[in-house]
């Protein structure tokens, strides 16, 4: 068997090779075999950098754009937009201190922040007296989706309606005023100022 070879099959056994391992394998009395140890180099390198990946901006699994909304009773909101909007916190973002309350939050592969009033110069529409964002979110079964914040008290402000576009929409208002807007896609599209098509 070659040293290149023995060197593979240590590398095989023990799952995790290190260049001095490699090395030593491939040494001989006459010297090292620098075609063969350039080989395993490679190998090796190869095998690091699988382990270690590169880090990415955003990380891996969040998303690039966050948006990040001010409540005043930020624990009620929590509770509240996993009751009525489907909402599941990220427990382990959760921290609490002089600032005030940060959470966040995900339905899908969206994400939201929540956060103290005055926090990034951010107040609740309560403040001003009218919504100063509208949030939009797909969801799977927007009908279904619908009755849930209508049974936790969500103020409807739109009703369900088939859009030109092809999404079926409602709007509604959270415990604080926010003005959210929940969509399905379903392909359905239609002139503007006809009649949505009948569904198959």
């Amino acid at each position: 068997m070659s040293r290149a070879t023995d060197a593979q099959v240590v590398a095989r056994s023990i799952g995790q090779p290190s260049e001095l391992e490699a090395v030593r394998l491939l040494r001989s009395e006459d010297g090292l075999d620098p075609i063969a140890l350039a080989r395993e180099r490679s190998k090796l390198m190869s095998h690091i950098a699988q382990r270690s990946p590169a880090v990415t901006s955003p990380p891996a699994g969040t998303p690039q754009i966050i948006p990040h909304i001010p409540y005043e009773r930020g624990l009620e909101a929590v509770e509240w937009l996993e009751r009525a909007f489907s909402f599941q916190e990220i427990e382990q973002a959760r921290h609490e201190g002089p600032g005030g309350l940060h959470a966040e939050l995900e339905l899908g592969s969206g994400r939201i922040m929540i956060g103290t009033p005055g926090g990034h110069g951010a107040f609740p529409p309560k403040g001003s007296g009218q919504p100063t964002q509208l949030l939009s979110v797909y969801v799977n079964d927007v009908d279904a989706h619908y009755q849930r914040a209508v049974d936790a008290g969500a103020r409807i402000c739109g009703e369900l309606e088939d859009k030109f576009y092809g999404d079926r929409v409602y709007e509604a208002y959270d415990l604080e005023g926010h003005r959210w807007s929940f969509h399905q896609h379903t392909g359905r599209t239609f002139p503007i100022g006809e009649s949505p098509p009948e569904q198959d």
